[in-house]
């Protein structure tokens, strides 16, 4: 029968954070997920490690924690960092005042407003039209989702000597014990659940006292007609209206306003422009909000229209294609981005419920792993 200090269950990056944080420290790890590999909401994103924009408070500074862990553990994992920074193109009058507001704030630390022209210099594409009002934020990093996460759980194997059950089912958490689908037995001092969207497995009773649904989402790969570089990720004033970091000031109010009569089936449909681009010149394009407690796995082409449409009044790329298109689900839960669940002195069952596990994840993990092995500083450690 193996034996470890910490089991943890569930694959994804928010699993992969608790697993660096405890490996860090020491313990004999094991991560055991039932696909063959991570396949869900953590390789189905833009691969955005964003700071600026998050709720204001812990998401906020979790993020700043965790884009400095992407960084750290980059070289050694062979994770190419493929863009820096973030440039918010505003066009309506509105978010001049957001964009002011927020760069008065704690969060806004850094960043800076910049003309048309100054944005032009990192995203040479962008429509000046659309550039009224920006922001620039440099403390954001892209990574390709599909390739880091699994680099991420490579090097926490070679590193840091982090054992993976893959395509094993865990079906009952009788700590110290953990019973697999195929009876057999793990046992670890500590336990932490790291389900993603699937709630019935594992403690279902606890997950579903947090009010917790399921978020559907469609992106897509576009690649430019001639070769363009995009030095920073694009977002645009669609993303004022929902990343809580803006939204929430009440500066917001008049934008959000205007979005809403003006853009009405954007809003209805959750949308919001990201831009990132790949090491091969492609850009990955998102992204919609749609929430129900079992998503239909169907993408709508008009809904993909809408984000394209706020792609094309962003971006001057004439001819370019779709080559690829993608629905994601995530955890969601009204009111709150993540929980942390404590059935027992010994077990953890940790969720994010807002979209951002990429950008946080690492964070999550430290502070997890700290409350249950005691505190120690983390901050500035390597490999």
């Amino acid at each position: 029968m193996a034996t470890f200090d910490l089991a943890i269950v569930g694959a994804g990056i928010v699993g992969l954070g608790h697993a660096l944080a405890a490996a860090r420290r020491g313990k004999r790890v094991v991560v055991i997920d039932r696909d063959a590999q991570a396949n869900g909401a953590s390789v189905r994103n833009f691969g955005f490690v964003t700071v600026t924009g998050q709720g204001a408070g812990d998401c906020w500074s979790l993020a700043r924690r965790a884009r400095d862990v992407w960084v750290e553990i980059a070289d050694a994992a062979g994770i190419d960092i493929l863009q820096r920074g973030l440039v918010l193109a505003g066009r309506l009058p509105e978010s001049e005042a957001v964009i002011e507001a927020f760069l008065a704030s704690e969060m806004g630390e850094g960043c800076e407003r910049l003309g048309a022209g100054q944005a032009l210099s990192h995203v040479p594409c962008l429509r000046p039209e659309a550039a009224r009002f920006a922001l620039y934020s440099p403390h954001e990093v892209r990574v390709e989702s599909r390739q880091a996460v699994p680099l991420v759980a490579r090097f926490l194997t070679e590193r840091h000597g982090v054992e993976f059950r893959w395509g094993t089912s865990v079906v009952a958490v009788e700590a110290p014990r953990l019973i697999t689908a195929d009876g057999g037995v793990i046992e670890a001092e500590a336990v932490i659940i790291c389900p993603g969207d699937e709630f019935t497995a594992l403690f279902p009773e606890r997950i579903a006292a947090y009010g917790v649904t399921r978020c559907k989402l469609q992106m897509m790969r576009v690649r430019p007609a001639t070769p363009v570089s995009l030095g920073t990720a694009v977002m645009s004033d669609l993303g004022l209206g929902r990343y809580l970091g803006y939204a929430e000031l009440p500066e917001a109010e008049p934008l959000k306003r205007r979005l809403d009569a003006e853009m009405v089936a954007h809003r209805e449909n959750g949308i919001h422009l990201i831009v990132t681009q790949s090491a091969d010149g492609s850009l990955v394009v998102g992204d919609s909000h749609h929430y129900a407690a079992t998503p239909d796995p169907f993408g709508s082409d008009e809904v993909d229209q809408l984000i394209l449409d706020e792609f094309d009044a962003v971006l001057d790329l004439p001819g370019r294609t779709v080559t690829e298109r993608w629905i994601g689900t995530y955890a969601s839960a009204s009111g709150r981005w993540r929980f942390t669940d404590k059935p027992s002195d010994s077990v953890r069952i940790v969720v994010v419920t807002s979209g951002c596990g990429a950008s946080t994840a690492f964070g999550i993990g430290e502070e997890t792993i700290g409350e249950l092995y005691g505190r120690q500083e983390l901050y500035g450690q390597h490999g």
